[in-house]
Protein backbone atom coordinates (compact mmCIF):
# COMPACT_ATOMS: atom_id res chain seq x y z
CA UNK A 1 0.00 0.00 0.00
CA UNK A 2 1.76 2.96 -1.28
CA UNK A 3 -1.10 6.10 -1.75
CA UNK A 4 -0.25 7.62 1.32
CA UNK A 5 3.53 8.02 0.69
CA UNK A 6 2.36 9.12 -3.08
CA UNK A 7 -0.29 11.57 -2.16
CA UNK A 8 2.48 13.63 -0.09
CA UNK A 9 5.04 13.00 -2.40
CA UNK A 10 3.30 14.42 -5.08
CA UNK A 11 2.16 17.33 -2.89
CA UNK A 12 5.81 17.93 -1.92
CA UNK A 13 7.19 17.89 -5.41
CA UNK A 14 5.06 20.40 -6.59
CA UNK A 15 4.81 22.63 -4.18
CA UNK A 16 8.88 22.71 -4.52
CA UNK A 17 8.73 23.87 -7.98
CA UNK A 18 6.59 26.49 -7.18
CA UNK A 19 8.50 30.09 -7.55
CA UNK A 20 6.73 31.33 -4.60
CA UNK A 21 7.41 28.44 -2.28
CA UNK A 22 11.20 28.67 -0.36
CA UNK A 23 9.88 25.79 2.36
CA UNK A 24 8.04 22.52 1.82
CA UNK A 25 7.08 21.38 5.37
CA UNK A 26 4.81 18.73 6.45
CA UNK A 27 3.53 16.71 9.78
CA UNK A 28 2.73 19.36 13.26
CA UNK A 29 3.21 23.12 12.32
CA UNK A 30 4.21 23.29 16.02
CA UNK A 31 7.31 21.41 15.06
CA UNK A 32 7.95 24.02 12.42
CA UNK A 33 10.21 27.15 13.34
CA UNK A 34 8.26 30.09 12.30
CA UNK A 35 10.67 32.46 13.81
CA UNK A 36 13.06 31.92 11.32
CA UNK A 37 12.25 34.00 8.55
CA UNK A 38 14.30 32.44 5.68
CA UNK A 39 12.07 29.71 5.61
CA UNK A 40 9.51 32.26 3.88
CA UNK A 41 7.70 31.46 1.95
CA UNK A 42 6.20 28.60 3.38
CA UNK A 43 4.05 25.99 2.94
CA UNK A 44 3.26 23.53 5.63
CA UNK A 45 1.16 20.61 4.20
CA UNK A 46 -0.87 18.35 7.18
CA UNK A 47 -3.01 15.02 7.24
CA UNK A 48 -5.96 14.56 8.72
CA UNK A 49 -8.32 12.26 8.70
CA UNK A 50 -8.23 8.96 6.71
CA UNK A 51 -12.06 7.62 5.49
CA UNK A 52 -12.28 3.68 4.62
CA UNK A 53 -14.49 2.92 1.67
CA UNK A 54 -13.75 -0.59 0.59
CA UNK A 55 -12.02 0.44 -2.87
CA UNK A 56 -10.72 3.95 -1.95
CA UNK A 57 -9.12 5.81 1.31
CA UNK A 58 -10.30 9.86 1.18
CA UNK A 59 -7.69 11.48 3.00
CA UNK A 60 -8.24 15.05 4.56
CA UNK A 61 -5.51 17.52 4.27
CA UNK A 62 -4.48 20.68 4.87
CA UNK A 63 -2.28 22.95 3.42
CA UNK A 64 -1.10 26.61 4.88
CA UNK A 65 0.60 28.64 2.29
CA UNK A 66 2.00 31.75 3.76
CA UNK A 67 5.04 34.43 3.66
CA UNK A 68 6.33 37.33 5.73
CA UNK A 69 4.47 40.58 5.37
CA UNK A 70 6.84 43.79 5.11
CA UNK A 71 5.96 46.29 7.59
CA UNK A 72 6.32 49.41 5.71
CA UNK A 73 7.25 53.44 7.49
CA UNK A 74 4.13 55.37 7.62
CA UNK A 75 2.27 56.74 5.10
CA UNK A 76 3.19 53.49 2.65
CA UNK A 77 1.24 50.44 2.78
CA UNK A 78 2.71 47.08 3.48
CA UNK A 79 2.48 44.00 1.28
CA UNK A 80 -0.18 42.03 2.76
CA UNK A 81 -2.56 41.75 -0.71
CA UNK A 82 0.80 40.94 -2.35
CA UNK A 83 1.01 38.36 0.01
CA UNK A 84 -2.55 36.82 0.01
CA UNK A 85 -2.56 37.29 -4.53
CA UNK A 86 0.72 35.28 -4.20
CA UNK A 87 0.43 32.21 -1.70
CA UNK A 88 -3.69 31.92 -3.19
CA UNK A 89 -1.73 31.35 -6.54
CA UNK A 90 0.89 28.74 -4.91
CA UNK A 91 -2.45 27.18 -3.39
CA UNK A 92 -4.85 27.45 -6.75
CA UNK A 93 -1.77 26.06 -9.19
CA UNK A 94 -1.48 23.24 -6.64
CA UNK A 95 -5.25 22.23 -6.82
CA UNK A 96 -5.52 22.48 -10.86
CA UNK A 97 -2.56 19.85 -10.82
CA UNK A 98 -4.01 17.72 -8.28
CA UNK A 99 -7.60 18.02 -10.01
CA UNK A 100 -6.12 16.39 -13.50
CA UNK A 101 -5.05 13.61 -11.58
CA UNK A 102 -6.47 10.43 -12.55
CA UNK A 103 -6.85 7.78 -10.30
CA UNK A 104 -5.73 4.41 -12.28
CA UNK A 105 -2.78 6.18 -13.50
CA UNK A 106 -1.57 8.41 -10.42
CA UNK A 107 -3.50 6.47 -7.82
CA UNK A 108 -5.13 9.60 -6.90
CA UNK A 109 -7.07 12.30 -7.28
CA UNK A 110 -9.11 15.33 -5.86
CA UNK A 111 -12.34 14.78 -4.28
CA UNK A 112 -15.15 17.61 -3.42
CA UNK A 113 -14.34 21.46 -3.71
CA UNK A 114 -11.95 22.38 -1.81
CA UNK A 115 -12.06 25.44 0.82
CA UNK A 116 -9.55 28.68 1.23
CA UNK A 117 -9.74 30.90 4.00
CA UNK A 118 -7.34 33.58 4.20
CA UNK A 119 -5.77 34.62 7.47
CA UNK A 120 -3.57 37.50 8.31
CA UNK A 121 -3.18 37.26 12.20
CA UNK A 122 -2.66 33.47 12.40
CA UNK A 123 0.80 33.44 13.77
CA UNK A 124 3.22 34.95 15.92
CA UNK A 125 5.08 37.27 13.63
CA UNK A 126 3.24 38.87 11.26
CA UNK A 127 2.47 36.45 8.29
CA UNK A 128 -0.54 35.93 6.08
CA UNK A 129 -1.89 33.08 3.58
CA UNK A 130 -4.74 30.75 3.17
CA UNK A 131 -5.25 27.56 4.45
CA UNK A 132 -6.77 25.06 1.81
CA UNK A 133 -8.59 22.31 3.16
CA UNK A 134 -9.27 19.23 0.58
CA UNK A 135 -9.93 15.93 -0.03
CA UNK A 136 -7.49 13.24 -1.76
CA UNK A 137 -9.14 10.00 -2.95
CA UNK A 138 -6.78 6.44 -3.47
CA UNK A 139 -6.96 3.51 -4.45
CA UNK A 140 -7.31 1.00 -1.39
CA UNK A 141 -4.89 -1.76 -2.69
CA UNK A 142 -5.06 -3.62 0.55
CA UNK A 143 -5.35 -7.51 0.38
CA UNK A 144 -6.96 -9.86 2.83
CA UNK A 145 -3.90 -12.03 2.30
CA UNK A 146 -1.19 -12.21 4.40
Amino acid sequence: MQGYYNVIKKIKDQLKLDSFVNTVTHGSIDDVDLEKTTIYPLSHLMVGTATYNERILTFDLSLICMDIVDIKKEDTPDNEDDVLNTQLAVANRLLEILNRGDLYSDKFQLSGSPTLEPFTDRFKDKVAGWTVSFSIIVQNDMTICN
